[in-house]
């Protein structure tokens, strides 16, 4: 406003710290009307060593393409981490009551029960949801580091449950610990176990040290967030169709209100649900919220000599469907239907994300991805039910005995 105010035609920005784009409400935005650049201090004396200090420059905005070929990795990240957890939920399911039932004598011994989701519970986790969004949109500077620790010590527990199984299983490492008083070693849990638990923590630490090391961390973040939605659709477990209607529909008038209707709420004009995603452009940490897998840009372009842009998927565009395949593949062992709720409840899912990146690309803006998920897999799912005459014992979750041959 000063430069414009001065006469300036342009204004070029020469910092030494990270390079971050100024932001502003809307009512700024339209006051002005001059273009602003911004240029590292390495690279204002790299042009000056090259070129001399009698150098001219212009503005050039490339065209940018409307989709990514990172968009093929989101995908495939996304739709296969909701069918194996969706399937690998159902089927753990289904063998804890095969095996209950087969002891009738005592009480199955578990290490780990599923968490039956209630109505109430549904209620107050989205209020949850909303008084956390809404603190992250005012405070982001300081709960962001909260956000992150919780995020470390998550994916470190889901990555040891997704391993845990397959280490058991090697040949080597199944001495246990000597006999002790300490609280979890007085079980004596086999070495192994407690190396993978090291190595998962190292894991979770390794990235939370080199988070913002945009070459290589997102790598890490991924793997660590695809172990974490694996955990979760493996613990918490949809009881009815009836649940997963409730939990879907809320939690899409949760994501478009925040992303459609916070715009004309803020005296930014900006979503408050893309903005804590994205990170406010005004925050002095400049650190992002983990809970989304990210990939950088693919497409050559020469903005990415200036800045890695990545693209975003949060983790409940995956979770919250994923819990209703997990679900559809609970029914199907029930109900003996050769996995056709689970097949179907999947395909819709990738075609909710298809259309989900074709918006992407048409609005060229943040979309609230349950807006097209939940009607894709929610009706999919009913109409199947519908289409088998199945919808009374879908909608309720009973009427089947567990059928032991499909497990």
């Amino acid at each position: 406003r000063l430069a414009q105010g001065g006469g300036a035609r342009g204004l070029l920005i020469v910092s030494k710290e990270a390079l971050v784009p100024p932001g502003g409400n809307k009512t700024q935005y339209d006051e002005i009307g001059i273009p602003v650049a911004l240029l590292s201090h390495k690279d204002m004396l790299d042009i000056f060593k090259s070129f001399g200090r009698a150098v001219r420059a212009a503005l050039y905005a490339p065209n940018e393409p409307m989709l990514d070929y990172n968009m093929v990795i989101i995908f495939v990240m996304a739709v296969g981490t909701v069918a194996l957890g969706g399937y690998w939920a159902g089927s753990r399911d289904v063998k804890k009551r095969y095996m209950k039932h087969k002891r009738d004598d005592g009480p199955e011994k578990q290490e780990d029960e599923a968490v039956d989701v209630t109505p109430v519970m549904i209620c107050v986790f989205v209020v949850m949801c909303c008084s956390m969004l809404v603190l992250l949109y005012h405070f982001y500077d300081q709960l962001v580091y909260v956000i992150i620790g919780i995020f470390c010590l998550s994916s470190s527990t889901g990555l040891y449950s997704c391993l845990s199984p397959l280490v058991q299983r090697l040949p080597f490492g199944r001495c246990r610990v000597p006999d002790n008083s300490l609280p979890y070693f007085h079980k004596r849990p086999p070495v192994s176990l407690l190396l993978l638990a090291l190595l998962c923590l190292a894991v979770s630490v390794v990235w939370g040290v080199f988070r913002n090391e945009d070459q290589w961390a997102w790598v890490l973040q991924d793997a660590l967030g695809v172990a974490f939605c694996l955990y979760m659709l493996k613990t918490i477990r949809l009881p009815t169709f009836k649940a997963c209607t409730l939990l879907l529909l809320v939690l899409f008038v949760y994501d478009v209100f925040f992303v459609f209707v916070t715009p004309f709420l803020t005296k930014s004009g900006n979503s408050i649900m893309v903005e804590v995603a994205t990170g406010p452009s005004d925050s002095a940490t400049h650190e992002k919220l983990p809970m989304v897998l990210k990939v950088p840009r693919l497409n050559a372009s020469p903005l990415a000599l200036c800045d890695r842009p990545f693209s975003l998927l949060g983790f409940g565009d995956i979770l919250v469907p994923g819990l209703l395949v997990a679900y559809c593949r609970r029914f199907d062992v029930q109900a003996q239907s050769s996995r056709a709720y689970f097949a179907a409840c999947t395909v819709a899912y990738g075609v909710g994300l298809l259309v989900t990146f074709m918006a992407l690309a048409l609005m060229q803006r943040g979309q609230p991805a349950l807006l097209y998920l939940v009607p894709c897999t929610l009706v999919t799912s009913c109409a199947l039910a519908l289409w088998r005459g199945e919808l009374g014992t879908f909608w309720t979750g009973s009427g089947f005995a567990v059928n032991t041959s499909l497990l």
